[in-house]
């Protein structure tokens, strides 16, 4: 006889109810359940694949699994390569394979989630990548980041996966933390409407899109204020109270959560002595009691189990995680004693019921009661699409930041006599992509190297030099270097950090890289903190010797996080800050080098001086100057070159005053500015506007972003950027911790430089 779960006619709700009456303590233990890799999940066979022992015993441990993680994962930690993995064309068979055995050996036939990580592009053999966040977040274009998402989606569900692990709520606010690559910058309000772009890009923009076969559920991580915790120190103590958690840390989950994510990942860290992983108060008190989030929290790898030595036990451990509102474990073996927390009380039966529930129901949204399969020709035509790549190759362009030419030294002439491509970055492939990144065909990955060759005439000479590693000390590269650099008209110097995995690495139970002394050219990435963030390595120290020829030096500068480069910022003639560009970061390189790309990239975090200033974000609260230091970055948030020039026009608004219930009932205010393409060349310029509060009660930041538009211009044409504010751009969280617009003056700039940025002043009353 049929459960009325299995009728697809019934609202979702009576289905999930339906089946929730049916199911023992066991199999909705089972259903909260994701502790297994799924790499280990099947084997190669001379017929094809066949399902492991570990995974029967997994299923039969829980009689069903809730979901089951990282099936195409292949990087140096699962030791998944092109020789051991799933090629793209066999995917959809496996998940396949997988999902009919769990419907066939399980008493109730509950669909298996299978989740993949997809930080910057799917981390599968042959699956799309993307420049990382950082390089994302300095496009200031949420739009051509949202296409590119949607492309990673098609790739996923083609797959047959259904969850998307996508970094998107960390903030960047200590550059010594080696996971600053995973956040779009340093700002909540740029990385919001990345969040948004990420979130309606992976699963569309209604409740229906969801059940299309080229869109998957957004799972956003990490939540939240990995990016505050002290000293940069992966996933330790964030120091930081009410106030600066919800102006800095939330906006981008609470952006994500309106654009309808149903998904998010805790996050390692504690805030103020409590452990994300165990706060009932973010978990459920904000996220679902404030912001009315009805979908899934998955736990980090790991991370409930190392809630258990805090907790006195993993059966209390479990049961912090899943009554704060955790409900889908990742690889903690402390979700065995689920159960039997349980029986003791510890979890009431209504709490473990809610938690399951949201399982069940994403699962339903997904329609994969009613089509558990994929079809198993979709995947020879919807990964590594030519779409899929112009858009990695895209945003690879709009991500370079220019950030020094002088004397005009860029764009470089195609036929150029001799040009010298120096540098540990120059010619090293996974040097470019950054951290979560499966094994590349080399014949799809474009090097800076490759890109010059590529551009430049035949005529001109192409000279290249490695001259030093990451991180080691030797010199010994110095001598071709040189030879190679006094040879040529101008030298394009390559350096920078490198996340790239080694297969010799050792790593952490939940797959961070554990790096010491040794001098291996990693030194970002997930477990790499740094104390100093001046490059390393000798790579300053041949940036003098080559600058020292007298030969012209743009430096390009791929990196995970802001480096400190004062010496080269001083010396050196033009300077290009092209994060992880991706796969096609070197052919975006020299699109730029040659002048067939105008720069048009913003910097998403500050640069500092050095490490000795550290914090340094624009939005801080006023602070002095150091005795022995300027307490003002490097290179400043939101600033970048072009090779053409634009002007401002004055500032419109619709009005100069507007009172607190005014904002507070839905009314606001609209400032226009017109900016002109005044060079002799086409291109994009990021209008920027920020607010600075005066008269609040409570202590504002200097300047927050509260708007930005790029246009794109022509030679001589104009174009106008309009902007609204209203009580979400110009509220505060009050003395009471209530989010409210309040009487004061508003001070509305346009520009990065507060110096000479149009501007303009609206009275709250």
């Amino acid at each position: 006889m049929s459960m009325p779960y299995r009728d697809s006619s019934l609202p979702i709700e009576k289905r999930v109810n339906n089946l929730l009456e049916h199911m023992t303590l066991k199999e909705k233990a089972g259903q909260l359940n994701q502790r297994m890799f799924g790499w280990r999940a099947y084997q190669k066979t001379e017929d094809g694949y066949a399902v492991t022992q570990e995974f029967r015993e997994e299923v039969a441990s829980g009689d069903g699994v809730g979901a089951l993680y990282g099936l195409f994962r292949a990087d140096p930690w699962s030791k998944v390569d092109f020789g051991s993995g799933i090629p793209a064309r066999d995917s959809a068979k496996v998940t396949n394979l997988l999902q009919r055995y769990v419907l066939k050996n399980t008493r109730l036939g509950i669909p298996i989630l299978f989740s993949e990580e997809c930080p910057h592009g799917h981390m599968a053999l042959d699956g799309t990548i993307l420049p990382t966040n950082l390089g994302i977040g300095s496009t200031w274009n949420p739009r051509l980041y949202g296409e590119a998402c949607a492309c990673v989606a098609g790739e996923l569900r083609a797959r047959g996966c259904h969850l998307g692990l996508v970094s998107a709520l960390d903030i960047l606010r200590d550059p010594r933390w080696g996971r600053c690559e995973e956040c779009f910058g340093e700002d909540p309000f740029l990385s919001a409407r990345m969040a948004e772009a990420a979130t309606r890009g992976l699963q569309g923009s209604g409740e229906k899109d969801r059940e299309r076969p080229d869109k998957v559920a957004a799972v956003l991580k990490h939540f939240a204020a990995q990016g505050s915790a002290q000293g940069g120190h992966n996933g330790k103590a964030a120091a930081i109270g009410e106030r600066e958690l919800r102006e800095i840390h939330l906006p981008a989950m609470r952006a994500a959560v309106r654009a309808g994510a149903k998904g998010c990942m805790a996050a390692y860290n504690e805030i103020d002595g409590v452990f994300c992983h165990a706060s009932k108060k973010l978990l459920t008190g904000i996220l679902r009691d404030e912001w009315h989030f009805t979908g899934i929290v998955m736990s980090d790898g790991c991370a409930v189990d190392s809630l258990a030595g805090v907790m006195g036990g993993e059966e209390e451990a479990v049961a912090a995680a899943v009554n704060a509102g955790v409900d889908l474990n990742l690889w903690s073996r402390s979700y065995a004693s689920l159960e039997q927390a349980v029986r003791s009380h510890k979890v009431s039966e209504q709490t473990l019921d809610e938690a399951v529930r949201r399982v069940l129901r994403l699962k339903f949204e997904l329609g994969l009661f009613d089509r558990p399969y994929t079809d198993e020709d979709r995947a020879s035509f919807c990964i590594g699409t030519q779409r899929a790549q112009e858009l990695s190759l895209q945003l690879a362009r709009e991500s370079a930041v220019l950030l020094k030419n002088e004397n005009h030294l860029l764009p470089l002439r195609k036929d150029i006599g001799a040009i010298a491509v120096i540098g540990p970055n120059a010619d090293s492939p996974y040097h470019q992509l950054g951290d979560y990144t499966p094994p590349q065909r080399r014949e799809n990955v474009v090097t800076v190297l490759d890109g010059i060759r590529g551009a430049v005439s035949a005529r001109t000479r192409v000279l290249y030099a490695r001259g030093c590693g990451i991180r080691d000390r030797s010199k010994e590269g110095f001598a071709e270097a040189l030879n190679a650099a006094r040879q040529a008209d101008a030298v394009v110097l390559v350096i920078g950090g490198s996340s790239a995995r080694d297969f010799s690495v050792n790593f952490a139970d939940n797959g961070a890289a554990k790096i010491s002394g040794e001098p291996l050219d990693m030194d970002c990435g997930e477990g790499v903190d740094v104390a100093d963030i001046a490059l390393g390595g000798v790579q300053t120290e041949l940036a003098q010797a080559i600058a020292a020829t007298g030969k012209p030096v743009a430096v390009i500068l791929i990196q995970g996080r802001p480096y400190a480069v004062p010496w080269i910022a001083r010396n050196c003639d033009a300077i290009l800050c092209a994060w992880y560009p991706g796969p096609q970061g070197g052919r975006a390189a020299a699109d730029i080098l040659f002048g067939d790309f105008c720069p048009c990239g913003r910097l998403s975090a500050s640069i500092p001086r050095g490490s000795e200033q550290l914090p340094v974000v624009y939005n801080d609260k006023q602070t002095a100057p150091y005795a022995d230091m300027p307490n003002t970055p490097l290179f400043p948030f939101g600033c970048g070159l072009s090779y053409t020039s634009f002007s401002y026009g004055p500032v419109r608004q619709s009005r100069t005053e507007i009172t607190a219930e005014e904002l507070e009932n839905g009314a606001y205010a609209e400032f226009s500015v017109s900016v002109t393409n005044t060079g002799d060349r086409g291109g994009a310029e990021v209008v920027q506007l920020y607010i600075s509060a005066i008269g609040s009660r409570v202590s504002r930041r200097c300047r927050e972003l509260k708007g930005f538009r790029k246009l794109e211009l022509a030679p001589g044409e104009t174009g106008t950027a309009v902007f609204r504010l209203g009580r979400e751009e110009l509220g505060e969280w009050n003395e009471d911790m209530r989010f409210a617009a309040e009487p004061g003056t508003i001070r509305v700039t346009f520009g990065w430089n507060p110096e000479n940025a149009p501007a303009a002043v609206l009275y709250i009353r």
